[in-house]
């Protein structure tokens, strides 16, 4: 264990996933208390998370099952890192789900539901949880991706990229609404990572070469190495940084 998140509370979401677990293992080891959360109340990915936190000298609860896109279940999760630890320091919005197709083949149905899973579930809990960073002169990191800036011709991403592109101006206008009481809050834009939700796609070997392709460092990113700049973020080592969105790509962007 070190030190860098020593006596901070974490929420992290989306604990059941790739990015999400190694961002409580990160987190955990320097020293967080973290509050995890899964989709099923016999969210498997979840519950593994939190005993291998916990297995391996961390401090960690979960909630199951919670469901992010209902404002009730977000009041939860806040209640329960409240009830547990006390207080809440750092606010890591992970978890999403997105849907992709076409303009012409997407219905209203799936419109409305990639923004449930990608935008309402990050403004409910981030209002949730507002009172309790105003007291501790917290952090918001909110998962925003690259998807929000540039677009590509094997990705029918109408709905996330505009739901991306959301979380980055609402990141904007959180760091402004923040900036008085002390409250910090930057987003993250991850290029191609194996993650659960990727690897089904990365079985396209189309799809595959070429967002490969696209990418200065020629290989997948890893989940650490979004949770590690997400530790950066909720650090007081990125004091002096609020408002802005950090590109992981591995060079995507600028190739």
């Amino acid at each position: 264990m070190s030190n860098r998140l020593a006596e901070k509370v974490c929420i992290i979401t989306g604990t059941s996933g790739s990015i999400g677990r190694a961002a409580a293992v990160a987190f955990a080891r320097e020293g967080a208390s973290v509050v995890g959360c899964g989709y099923a109340v016999d969210d498997a990915g979840a519950i593994a998370t939190a005993e291998a936190v916990r297995a391996a000298g961390g401090n960690m609860v979960s909630l199951q099952p919670c469901d992010l896109s209902k404002p009730i279940d977000c009041q939860a999760l806040v209640d329960l890192a409240v009830q547990t630890f006390g207080r809440i320091d750092v606010l890591f919005n992970n978890a999403a789900m997105a849907h992709f197709n076409w303009l012409e083949d997407i219905s209203d149905e799936e419109w409305d539901r990639n923004r449930r899973e990608e935008v309402d579930l990050v403004f409910f809990l981030t209002r949730a949880a507002w009172p309790h960073l105003k007291t501790s002169r917290g952090v918001v990191v909110n998962m925003a991706s690259l998807n929000a800036s540039m677009s590509f011709k094997t990705l029918p991403s109408l709905a996330h990229t505009t739901a991306k592109a959301g979380i980055i101006a609402m990141t904007r206008q959180l760091a402004m609404e923040g900036r008085i009481h002390g409250i910090r809050a930057n987003s993250i834009s991850p290029g191609v990572i194996e993650t659960n939700q990727t690897r089904e796609q990365l079985k396209d070997p189309e799809w595959a070469s070429y967002m490969l392709g696209k990418t200065l460092l020629g290989r997948l990113g890893r989940p650490e190495e979004v949770a590690n700049v997400a530790l950066f973020l909720a650090s007081e080592e990125s004091a002096y940084v609020t408002g802005v969105d950090i590109i992981v790509d591995g060079g995507m962007k600028v190739w």
